[in-house]
């Protein structure tokens, strides 16, 4: 008898079960579209926005460039991982769920997605305010730790209240994201001169980025008074092509136009600091 090794076991079953996820997602026409949708609308944008940013020339225009084109990046690499299975998987939702002790498909690789590319919105948003350093690097924290801990919502079995207590303090770090947009950031984009492109970003991000706990809250992870995963990854699918490509091109065409106000900012800005001093 040829003995088995215990972790090739393990990893057969981690290909099984990865393999059994990607067979679900190619079947369900619903869910598959919603995939293949952002994947195509990633690599378009990826390619138009190389192509905006080709004569940009001003230091820190180039840098919202750089960061706004791995908005599409990081999205394009990461609906492939939703499609092949490979961050996807099936969890059984803890008593007190509305589907309890079924086997529900969670997308935990959207919450990867979000972790890398809001910080670049973010930091994209930042840069165009010329906000200081200090309130950037406290903005992406909390919007780091927003996604971790909705990841943490929406991947725990043992108990429905936790869910949800995780859900809570999610949602605490997203305040601290918005009251940043809504009025430090708002007061620096001013100062800059360039409020009137930061104040339309400011409220196409806001929305939208609302929307995302609501599907939440709405869908199979939360009450599930939407039970079909097709039409939650749809509903995420299209926050995502709104928020970030909608949103970077907005962003880099007027960057693209605007390159002197965008580099004046940042030395009217360091001047201003200067004489304070």
């Amino acid at each position: 008898m040829i003995p088995i090794d215990p972790s090739s076991l393990r990893i057969g079953l981690l290909q099984a079960t990865q393999s059994d996820v990607f067979s679900q997602i190619q079947n369900d026409a619903l869910l598959s579209s919603s995939l293949w949708v952002n994947v195509a609308l990633a690599g378009l944008s990826i390619l138009l926005f190389v192509y905006m940013g080709r004569n940009v020339s001003d230091s820190r225009s180039k840098f919202i460039w750089a960061a706004t084109l791995m908005i599409p990046l990081v999205s394009l690499s990461s609906y492939l991982g939703l499609l092949s299975g490979l961050t996807v998987g099936l969890i059984e939702m803890p008593p007190g769920h509305a589907l309890a002790g079924e086997e529900v498909m969670s997308q935990w690789g959207r919450y990867l997605t979000w972790a890398l590319s809001t910080p670049m919105i973010l930091l994209a948003l930042g840069l165009l305010a010329d906000v200081d350093r200090g309130s950037l690097f406290t903005v992406i924290a909390a919007d780091i730790a927003m996604c971790v801990t909705g990841l943490a919502a929406a991947l725990v079995t043992s108990s429905y209240l936790f869910r949800w207590l995780f859900y809570l303090v999610s949602c605490a770090f997203f305040a601290v994201v918005l009251y940043a947009l809504l009025v430090e950031w708002a007061e620096s984009a001013s100062a800059a001169g360039t409020d009137e492109i930061f104040n339309t970003l400011r409220v196409l991000t806001i929305v939208l980025w609302l929307g995302y706990p609501i599907v939440w809250a709405l869908g199979v992870e939360g009450l599930a008074l939407v039970q079909s995963v097709g039409l939650t990854s749809w509903a995420y699918s299209g926050l995502d092509v709104l928020a970030k490509y909608v949103f970077a091109f907005l962003l880099l065409r007027w960057v693209a136009d605007n390159e002197q106000t965008v580099g004046a900012s940042a030395g009217a800005t360091t001047g201003a600091a200067l004489g304070d001093d």
